[in-house]
């Protein structure tokens, strides 16, 4: 497989990071992932200004964000794959230096890596749904930025994992703030709940284009604290995300979610998802 480092395309088994990186010994650095449909980079602008939001944030000096796009489509192309059902992943760490907690000099370069791969969502998991745990957020207090430092988030899914689940719901002080790697959605009395934006979540993008979809559909909704307890009464409960697009959840905790199978407003934003993604205006 052909991959992209620091302005070179190289195999993967070629290519070379220094152990001093600080990616390697800090997870001092971002990421983003990024998928194609039907040959569309799909929310492309939105996940570079993330990225971007990210790295100004860390005050990681890179500025190549806009030529990713076209990084990206060397790669499908030096890797013969479909510009459809795959994803583009990029990680921008602060570079390699002697090390020290404080930032090394500013003429570091940063670490630029990227790579393409197939992503399919299952299409039985769709249909059907997922189960989902909850367990305690112990992350740290900046989830709004996409950093690499992910043992946390590994640690909850792998608690999932080990009991039977697809997903980890992460609660802090009673509250729900999102899941291991997905944004998560309840529907109570025909509104749909998600938790603000704020440091203690992702802005994901996914998250985001369902709640204009939302509105474009006329479903109320409302970005407000949800509770332990609504969740486990909620009508509907879905996980949002470039991985995941719009999943139904049908069991928690071992327990059905209302009736256990998905929910009407949960099979219409997937319909129209599932349309968007077709039509598109982006593209790369």
């Amino acid at each position: 497989m052909v991959v992209y480092l620091n302005g070179s395309f190289v195999e993967q088994s070629a290519a070379r990071i220094p152990p001093d990186d600080r990616g390697f010994l800090f997870a001092d650095g971002v990421y983003e992932v990024i998928r194609w449909y039907d040959g569309r980079l799909w929310e492309a602008e939105a996940h570079l200004a993330r990225l971007r939001d990210g790295l100004l944030k860390t005050r990681i000096g890179y500025a190549g964000a806009d030529e990713l796009p076209r990084v990206g489509r060397e790669l499908l192309e030096r890797n013969g794959a479909p510009a459809d059902r795959m994803r583009l992943y990029v990680q921008v760490t602060r570079g390699a230096a002697f090390r020290a907690h404080a930032f090394p000099d500013r003429a570091t370069p940063p670490t630029v890596y990227a790579d393409v791969a197939p992503m399919d969502t299952s299409s039985d998991e769709l249909e059907h749904g997922i189960a989902v745990i909850t367990t305690a957020d112990q992350r740290w207090a900046r989830c709004d930025i996409k950093s690499t430092s992910l043992l946390a988030n590994v640690l909850a899914n792998q608690l999932a994992v080990e009991a039977g689940a697809r997903e980890a719901v992460m609660l802090k002080d009673g509250m729900v703030t999102e899941a291991s790697h997905s944004s998560v959605f309840a529907v109570a009395d025909g509104v749909v709940r998600t938790a603000p934006l704020s440091n203690l979540i992702l802005a994901g993008i996914t998250r985001r284009v369902v709640l204009d979809l939302c509105d474009e559909l006329g479903v109320p909704t409302r970005e407000f604290p949800l509770t332990e307890a609504e969740l486990r009464n909620a009508g509907e409960v879905f996980l949002t995300g470039t991985s995941c697009e719009v999943m139904p959840v049908v069991r928690l905790d071992g327990s059905p979610v209302a009736d256990g199978r998905p929910g009407a407003v949960t099979r219409r934003l997937q319909e129209v998802f599932a349309k968007r993604t077709r039509t598109g205006r982006t593209l790369f």
